[in-house]
Formats: C-alpha cells, sequence, structure tokens
C-alpha cells in the first residue's frame, strides 16, 4: 500500500479523487462496485457483503448491501463534483468459494451478491461496462482514480484490467 491508497473494508465504501486510489483487499463472495466519472476524475469503491437488508442484521450501514451502497456512492461522488450522467460502472468479485460443499443446484451468496448488484445499477441508471465476477477465487482490486484503471489482482489468475 502507497501513502495515496485508501483502503476499502468489508462493508465500507469511499470515494477519492486526484493521485488518490481505491483498494480493496479479500473479496471472495463479496462484491466490489466501483463507479467512476471519467471527466471529473471522480471513483468510488463499495465493498457489500450481502444481497438483501432482509439479510442483515442492523440496517444503519448503508455499505453492507446494493441497494443502499450504489446511492450513497452516486451522493458522495456528486458531492465531490462527478455527473450521475457520467458514471460507469465495474464489478468484481461474487465467487462461490465453496461450491463444492454446497447442495447442488443451490444459489451461491457470490451469485446472488451480483444479481442484486446488477439490480441496483440498474435501479440507479447507472451502465455496468465491464465485471470480473464468479468462479472460485478470491480477489484485490484496484481503482487508480486519476486514469480510471482498475485492476483485479487474483492469486490464480493473475491480473486483470477493466
Amino acid at each position: 500500500m502507497s501513502p495515496d491508497d485508501i483502503l476499502v473494508r468489508v462493508a465500507d465504501l469511499r470515494i477519492a479523487t486526484g493521485d488518490e486510489t481505491l483498494v480493496t483487499i479479500g473479496l471472495g463472495s463479496c462484491v466490489a462496485i466501483v463507479l467512476y466519472d471519467c471527466v471529473s476524475r471522480v471513483g468510488g469503491l463499495a465493498h457489500i457483503m450481502l444481497p438483501s437488508p432482509a439479510l442483515s442484521r442492523r440496517d444503519d450501514n448503508p455499505a453492507r448491501v446494493p441497494q443502499t451502497a450504489v446511492p450513497k456512492l452516486l451522493e458522495l461522488m456528486a458531492a465531490a463534483g462527478a455527473s450521475r450522467r457520467r458514471v460507469t460502472a465495474r464489478l468484481a468479485g461474487g465467487a462461490s468459494m465453496f461450491a463444492a460443499l454446497a447442495a447442488p443446484g443451490t444459489i451461491q451468496m457470490g451469485e446472488r451478491n451480483v444479481v442484486a448488484t446488477r439490480q441496483a445499477l440498474s435501479a440507479g441508471g447507472v451502465p455496468l461496462v465491464a465485471q470480473a465476477v464468479g468462479g472460485g477465487y478470491g480477489r484485490t482490486v484496484r481503482l487508480r482514480v486519476c486514469d480510471g484503471r482498475m485492476e483485479v489482482h487474483s492469486v490464480t489468475h493473475g491480473v486483470e484490467v477493466l
């Protein structure tokens, strides 16, 4: 991690501008929602952990679920100069880390998180332009805000640029 890195933990969200880099580590079934305005160079990252508020014991944290994380990111980004019309989305994560242990036909939490996130983006009018989701492996995400470069790192698959 460098001094310009902003760490986004599980059930957390942050925005960044300038030379800052948003980083989230250890995505398994969780999903990283990355929003970016390429003109104002404002970025946002949420590390959501659940597909629905109904699955959370507490509702005081908007970063837990995509239905509240997406609007909160858009609000914070607008306050920093982003235009909602220019914001695009990229996703990473949503892995099925323990698929072999589940009963056949069971919908995994990672897949549920991805579906719920896509729905939240659609409801917010945010186009999804790229994604690295699913599979059975963990990921780390880095968004370099100065140029919008998003890197998805994994031990088994190296680095993918979205």
